[in-house]
């Protein structure tokens, strides 16, 4: 299992503990409640029972012979899963006429005192509960109501309360359990993209650092087995010194990258004039251009003032021209202008190059990519235009490029423009 399977399993875990851990929670207090609540209900009901008995005796009492009419009352009422009591003032039972001791004991408690509860277990292991109130009939008798019921009616309740809930809490910690799991390669998906940018950067990195350096070990030993001249060690020198040049750049690349990713790079924010860099960096490329007999243009130029790092923005603007003068042959055109208007700042780079082909144009400006074998033959490591998109990007600007194979290519940097 690789590190990033397994970093996926353990959150996966994490947040399928957590999340039980807080249904056990919620499931305790929630039949703590319950349990409470019901417990209220079933002592609601026996006083609501014992109530039943209180009247039915009092008016059956005043219709006919007083000891009679109270026991017939109490027989004739019907209180569905309720054992009903008629107890004297000395808690000694009437009707049923035996009652248990311990019931006789909460009868007299209640004759004294006005009513008891009392729960008692059973040899069954059932518990019961009781609720006595004591009262007054018509002919001015003092009873004692009772109501008994059996607890494990409450018991039951519990039993299917905890199968209901433990029967949606294991659904719920299912789907949570998967959701976690899709939450977590989802998350983890761009970590994943980021180490897998991160090998394949380092695998190139590698690659370009590889070829300079070979060359420089090689014609350092070849120079060093042969007998000294100058104009052959020259020859050699020279070549050693445009591999370091080449290897220093690609260096200085990454170097670049590799503060920009880290968020180290200080980009000042000043203003300045587009128009004004974008000369700079003609003036930079020019001798580049002559070299390779590339026309370089410069057409409509408006004053553009926009804030950001001139260092950073001139380097881009020489990243886009030398790109087009490195890949338009003999005898073509670079052109640059530089526009405002709809409050943006426009530097365009056009010429009539070698293009780029469709499907390679989604990809330049991925690190190290060169598409075509004309740009791949060419000079540097493909590094250019990623620099390119991080400081147009750090300047809030759009950095668009379209091109048409043996037609040329037309890149557009906007910046916002400023007050």
């Amino acid at each position: 299992m690789t590190p990033l399977a397994q970093l996926r399993l353990r959150l996966t875990l994490w947040y399928a503990g957590v999340f039980t851990l807080i249904l056990g929670l919620l499931g305790i207090g929630l039949f703590v409640a319950v349990r409470h609540q019901m417990s209220r209900q079933l002592d609601l009901s026996l006083e609501g029972a014992t109530a039943a008995v209180m009247r039915a005796a009092r008016i059956r009492e005043a219709e006919r012979a007083p000891q009679g009419a109270v026991v017939d009352a109490v027989e004739e009422l019907h209180v569905p899963d309720r054992a009903l009591y008629l107890f004297d003032d000395r808690g000694r039972p009437i009707t049923p006429p035996r009652a248990e001791a311990w019931m006789q004991s909460a009868a007299l408690e209640a004759a004294r005192t006005g009513r008891a509860d009392r729960s008692i277990e059973t040899p069954a292991d059932h518990v019961v509960r009781l609720h006595a109130e004591r009262f007054t009939g018509a002919s001015g008798a003092v009873y004692v109501a009772a109501a008994v019921a059996d607890v494990l009616e409450l018991e039951s309740r519990y039993a299917s309360l905890i199968r209901a809930f433990a029967a949606a809490a294991l659904a719920a910690l299912l789907l949570v359990a998967g959701g976690s799991y899709l939450l977590v390669r989802q998350s983890a998906a761009p970590v994943e993209r980021s180490m897998d940018q991160m090998r394949r950067f380092m695998a190139d990195a590698a690659h370009e650092l590889r070829a300079p350096v070979t060359i420089l070990r090689t014609r350092a030993e070849v120079a060093l087995g042969q007998s000294r001249d100058s104009a052959r060690d020259a020859v050699a020198f020279q070549a050693i010194e445009r591999e370091a040049t080449r290897l220093g750049q690609v260096v200085g690349d990454l170097l670049t990258l590799a503060r920009a990713d880290a968020g180290e790079r200080p980009i000042a924010q000043v203003p300045l004039y587009l128009d004004d860099v974008a000369a700079e960096a003609v003036e930079a490329v020019r001798t580049l251009a002559e070299q390779k007999h590339v026309q370089l243009e410069v057409g409509g130029f408006e004053e553009a003032k926009i804030t950001g790092d001139p260092t950073l923005i001139r380097q881009l603007l020489l990243i886009v021209l030398d790109n087009a003068i490195k890949f338009t042959a003999a005898g073509g055109q670079v052109r640059l202008d530089v526009s405002a208007e709809d409050g943006r700042a426009a530097a365009v780079v056009a010429d009539t190059g070698v293009g780029i082909s469709p499907e390679h144009l989604p990809h330049v400006f991925e690190r190290f990519f060169r598409g075509d074998p004309a740009r791949h033959a060419a000079d540097g490591a493909g590094l250019g235009l990623a620099i390119a998109r991080w400081i147009a990007g750090a300047h809030g600007a759009r950095i668009d490029i379209s091109s048409t194979p043996g037609t040329g290519t037309r890149v557009t940097v906007s910046f916002p423009v400023v007050g």
